[in-house]
């Protein structure tokens, strides 16, 4: 099936849901847990990805009506799945686990891998929407290019072109 087939169909269904269509919502749903889910997962351990794949869906569901089809619906889904996790670890961050045992010594840890999150998300906000989606399904989701080009409905050679672009725009603002 070609890529425009795939993302003009999922357009489809989130029109259709954004006006009460409750299979079509379903089929979205079907369709896009995956790819959310697998987004999460590399994000958070793995006693937490079912919790935020079921908040990110209800988020979705909450922002149905206002979604414009201006991004893909994958990208504003993966959007609303990042936005998720990083209101998850603010959130935890803000209220310490009082009750069970802390083990003090992890916490610089995660707060520094957090940190380092931010920092790299602070990059890849210096780059292109285009750049910045190729460059994360590709070098930090682990998609192949293949993959990438299916998701955002472009050829094979505009991901790489725009990943390698997007490698030098990365590399110019850290020697800034």
């Amino acid at each position: 099936m070609p890529v425009t087939h795939v993302n003009d169909d999922l357009e489809h269904l989130a029109a259709s849901a954004r006006t009460g269509s409750r299979s079509a919502l379903e089929d979205l749903v079907r369709r896009t847990r995956p790819d959310v889910t697998r987004y999460i997962a590399r994000r958070v351990p793995q006693d937490r990805v079912e919790e935020l794949t079921q908040e990110t869906y209800l988020r979705v569901l909450g922002g149905l009506r206002r979604y414009s089809g201006r991004a893909p619906v994958r990208g504003w889904l993966l959007a609303i799945a990042r936005n998720t996790v990083v209101d998850r670890y603010r959130s935890d961050a803000a209220r310490p686990d009082c009750v069970g045992g802390t083990d003090w010594e992890l916490v610089p840890a995660s707060r520094e891998r957090f940190d380092e999150y931010l920092a790299l998300r602070s990059l890849l906000d210096g780059l292109s929407p285009e750049r910045r989606q190729a460059f994360v399904l590709t070098q930090v989701e682990g998609c192949t290019y293949e993959e990438a080009a299916r998701l955002v409905g472009a050829p094979v050679g505009t991901i790489r072109s725009r990943v390698a672009r997007a490698r030098s725009d990365l590399v110019r603002q850290v020697a800034a």
